[in-house]
Order: C-alpha cells, then sequence, then structure tokens
C-alpha cells in the first residue's frame, strides 16, 4: 500500500479550565465544523489536539474509527517518509494544538530527553512518556505571556519598588543578590546562581508568607491601577483575582512579560520557564505531555524539580519573540508571497502560515508529513488533482513528500496554519 493522498482529519477539543468559554473560543469555532461536534454555550473550550497523541488522538474524518495513528501505521515510510519512518520508529514526531487561553496556564516548564526518561521512570503515574516537549507558539489573536527569566536590574528594580517582595525574601536575601547581580567582577555563571537561589527561596516560600505580602502588595497598589498603565502592575492584580495567593503571581517580578501581534511567535525549549496568559494561538511540540508545573494551577506542582531543572538564563523580553521569514519551496526556488516559515531549529517540527487575499493561490512542496488547520476563511487545498474544500476548522493530514496548492476563490480569503517534520529542511532558511 502505498498512500500520498491528503485525508481530512476530525480532531475533539478538551475543557480545561483555563479555555474561553462557548464561542468566545477559538477553539470551539474551530470544532464546530464538525457536525458530529456537540457545542454547549457553557463550557470551556480549552485546546485542539491534532496528531496522534494517545491523550488527544486524531481520527480519519470520513472514517471515525479509523485513527490517524492507525493510518499511519498501514505504510509507516509512504506516509512519514523514510527516514522519518525509522528516525522516530514509525510514529510521528510532533503534536499540534490550537488553544483559547481565558485565565493563566500554570508555571511550567518541559523537561529535556535524560530527565523525561528518568521522571516518567520514577513517576509514570504524574509524567506519562519519556520524551522532551520543546514547543513553539505562534498567536492567532493578541497574546500574552510569560517566557524566561528578565534581565537582572528589572528584578533588582522590582525588589526595590515592591517591597513586599523584598520582605518575602529576606532583606539580606535580596541584598546578597543585588550585589552579585550588579558586581562587575561576577561572572555569568555567578549571577545565574544568585538568580537560582532567590527564585529557589520565592517558589518554597510557605503559603502563609505569601498569603501575607500578597495581600500587602494587592492592598497598596489597589488605589494605583487607575492611574497606572503599568502591565506588570495590572499583571499581577489579575493573576491574583485568577489565582488568589499563588506563588505564581510573584513569578511576574522574575519572568518576562510578552506581548505577541497575531503572526509573531516564541519558542520554548527544554527547561525554560513560562506560563501562558490570555489569547488564541497554535502550538506545536514534540509529543509528549510532559509538564513539570509549580505555580497558578490547582494540579500537582513538584516546585524542587522545577527549580533545579530550569535554566537561568536571562534577558530582554524582546529576545523571546521572533518573526518567520518567507517561505521557500527549496533553495533556488522564489520566496512565497503568501507563505511565511516559522522555524525552531529543532528536529520535530517547523511550522508555516499561509494568509491568501482572494484570488490567489500557493504551491508548497513540504518532504515530510504535515497538518494543516484553517483559522480563518475559506477555500481549496488541490494535490494530484483532487481538491478538497477549506473552511474554518478543517482540518487535513499531508503525507510527506506530497506536493500541494492552497487557494481562493473571488470574495475568499484564507489564514491556514501547517505543522511539519522535514529532516532535509528543504526549504531553504
Amino acid at each position: 500500500m502505498t498512500v500520498t493522498q491528503i485525508v481530512r482529519l476530525s480532531c475533539a477539543p478538551n475543557h480545561y479550565h483555563w479555555g474561553k468559554v462557548g464561542k468566545a473560543s477559538k477553539v470551539a469555532l474551530l470544532a464546530i465544523s464538525d457536525p458530529d461536534f456537540s457545542f454547549d454555550s457553557n463550557k470551556h473550550y480549552s485546546e485542539l489536539w491534532m496528531g496522534t497523541h494517545p491523550n488527544g488522538m486524531s481520527f480519519t474524518f470520513d472514517n471515525k474509527q479509523l485513527s490517524l495513528e492507525e493510518f499511519i501505521e498501514a505504510d509507516p515510510k509512504a506516509i512519514l517518509g523514510q527516514n522519518i519512518a525509522e528516525k522516530y520508529n514509525n510514529k510521528l514526531p510532533f503534536l499540534y494544538k490550537v488553544l483559547s487561553v481565558e485565565t493563566a496556564l500554570s508555571i511550567q516548564a518541559h523537561p529535556g530527553k535524560k530527565l523525561a526518561q528518568r521522571l516518567h521512570k520514577a513517576f509514570p503515574d504524574l509524567y506519562k512518556d519519556p520524551n522532551h516537549k520543546p514547543e513553539m507558539a505562534i498567536a492567532i489573536s493578541d497574546f500574552e505571556a510569560l517566557s524566561g527569566f528578565r534581565p537582572l536590574e528589572d528584578i533588582i528594580a522590582f525588589l526595590t519598588d515592591f517591597p513586599e517582595l523584598s520582605s518575602l525574601l529576606g532583606s539580606e536575601v535580596s541584598k546578597e543578590f543585588i550585589q552579585t547581580a550588579t558586581s562587575d567582577s561576577a561572572t555569568i555563571k555567578e549571577k545565574q546562581a544568585a538568580l537560582k537561589a532567590i527564585f529557589s527561596i520565592l517558589m518554597k516560600k510557605d503559603p502563609e508568607s505569601i498569603k501575607e505580602q500578597l495581600s500587602a502588595l494587592i492592598k497598596r497598589t489597589q488605589p494605583l491601577l487607575a492611574s497606572n498603565s503599568d502591565p506588570v502592575l495590572h499583571t499581577v492584580h489579575k493573576l491574583n483575582i485568577q489565582y488568589p495567593n499563588d506563588v505564581g503571581v510573584f513569578c511576574v517580578f522574575f519572568l518576562n512579560l510578552i506581548h505577541l501581534k497575531p503572526g509573531e511567535g516564541f519558542f520554548m525549549g527544554a527547561n525554560e520557564p513560562h506560563a501562558y496568559l490570555y489569547g488564541d494561538c497554535v502550538e506545536c511540540m514534540a509529543t509528549s505531555d510532559n509538564v513539570v508545573r509549580a505555580g497558578l494551577t490547582p494540579k500537582f506542582r513538584d516546585v524542587d524539580t522545577l527549580v533545579d531543572m530550569v535554566h537561568y538564563f536571562y534577558g530582554p523580553a524582546k529576545e523571546k519573540i521572533f518573526s518567520p521569514k518567507p517561505w521557500k519551496n527549496g533553495p533556488d526556488a522564489p520566496e512565497s508571497k503568501y507563505t511565511m516559515f516559522y522555524n525552531p531549529n529543532i528536529e520535530e517540527f517547523s511550522m508555516v502560515m499561509s494568509r491568501l487575499p482572494s484570488d490567489a493561490s500557493d504551491e508548497l512542496v513540504i518532504g515530510g508529513p504535515s497538518i494543516l488547520t484553517v483559522t480563518d476563511g475559506s477555500g481549496s487545498i488541490t494535490s494530484l488533482s483532487k481538491t478538497f474544500d477549506l473552511k474554518t476548522g478543517y482540518t487535513y493530514f499531508i503525507p510527506a513528500n506530497t506536493t500541494f496548492t492552497v487557494s481562493t476563490g473571488s470574495n475568499e480569503i484564507l489564514t491556514t496554519y501547517t505543522a511539519f517534520c522535514d529532516d532535509k529542511k528543504s526549504s531553504s532558511y
């Protein structure tokens, strides 16, 4: 059997408490395209999973008894491409999602492969697979997140401007951190060690001390909100409403607050602390569901593991945001007018975003397997002389080495995001 034709997928949403409710959720608006989907205006719609992870398996649309995993298993070398099939044991190496975030996700990090293997072996009920989970998020609406540690001078300023923070950490601890962070003779490793020390103290503080100092901070700064546009202060108050007296609220003073415009993205490698705060995005990651959490969550918190595993690299928020470059079908091919390429420089996945005006088309040549989803608009996708409809919420699996063309007619516009694995990185970038 050789499968070279694209196939439409059926993908089910989940309902975590942090998701947007009803049709305010982009996830719900995409899921509605499936006639078997039962919409409930009172439910939270948080994520739409597209791929072969057992926690959110996709199925073929025309035969909903046939999972995407079973579809691939029918002829993995043809469907995934021989190199990818051999490299990833006949498995799709990425998991693709759409997220609609109303309230903050947890302060978290994802383990690298070695740590993931150890955690899975020791705690299989908590860490359900042995794989790492690097991930990339691309905003499809204005999007807010925390990612990576701030510049040290920012943290020093917060210790001065927010006495509740320095009181929580202790005056001597705060003083020692400031001395090391501002020392011309201290090495980067020494400054990172100082950052780890102070962050560890924060995350391991007893709940009563957290509550006392956070309550004092909120009470003192509440009258300032109307006249103060500082996004840090407003984020602190917002998170405290969502997760009252939670240590994760204080993490705003340590982690970069980033704001993405639609089309902007950021990458989270192994052991990088982050949290999504608000908005809609597409997200791609290695096929794993390993998450180490330590704040802003009702779920299990593994604080000791998180503070020991995270990288204490620090720098400004602008360094976390990246913009795409025009897609090329090959090193000598022209740049696309409509498709942009997001390359996180890892093996398991990359992404492209195609945004077409009316009466336009774009041909894509991708060397590995891909999953395309329509986030807005309508049009068509053509491959091997067969044409399929594209409408908001439609998702297609595209086998390796399948050339396809996305098109719009008159009075149509179209936005698609495609996640893929191409071990050759045949598109010059």
